[in-house]
């Protein structure tokens, strides 16, 4: 591959550095590689090689990506944006969010707990708070007004 930056490496060799550290987007790659001075069409070039051998897969960094955030505590909605803002297409996303396998309302009610401790609020400024909390992890708005009702009026409801 044809030598094009100041630092005398190949967009192959800078994409393949890049990707030895974590999966990477096609759509973050040829970004990554136009801000280290490599031409669009070399860029692109290099990632469709790097598809074509394997290297490089929108599904595998979708798949890695949703399990770390959803391991971080995030909701699906946040998840569902942030692959979006990757060039990561619905379809993947959709495969992405349904191989987790993940209980989004526990998520909830466990992040709530680690949020608030043990100060479960039943007054409405509280329960409000912590629906913004959810809200902001990215949980739907009948996860989170399940989990909040629930925190606030089940004695029986445990978080976490």
């Amino acid at each position: 591959m044809r030598r094009g930056h100041a630092s005398g490496r190949s967009g192959g060799e800078d994409a393949l550095a890049l990707l030895a550290r974590r999966e990477h987007s096609a759509q973050e790659l040829n970004a990554k590689l136009a801000r280290r001075g490599h031409a669009k069409s070399q860029a692109e070039a290099v990632i469709e090689e790097l598809r074509e051998r394997g290297l490089q897969s929108d599904e595998r960094f979708a798949q890695a990506l949703a399990r770390r955030r959803a391991a971080q505590g995030y909701g699906p909605l946040r998840i569902r944006a942030e692959l979006k803002a990757h060039g990561i297409d619905a379809a993947e996303v959709g495969r992405a969010l349904a191989a987790l396998e993940v209980d989004w309302a526990e998520q909830a009610a466990a992040q709530l707990c680690r949020h608030s401790g043990s100060r479960t609020s039943r007054d409405a400024a509280g329960r409000a708070r912590n629906a913004a909390f959810l809200l902001r992890r990215g949980f739907d708005a009948a996860t989170v007004r399940a989990v909040t009702r629930a925190t606030s009026s089940d004695d029986d409801f445990e978080l976490g």
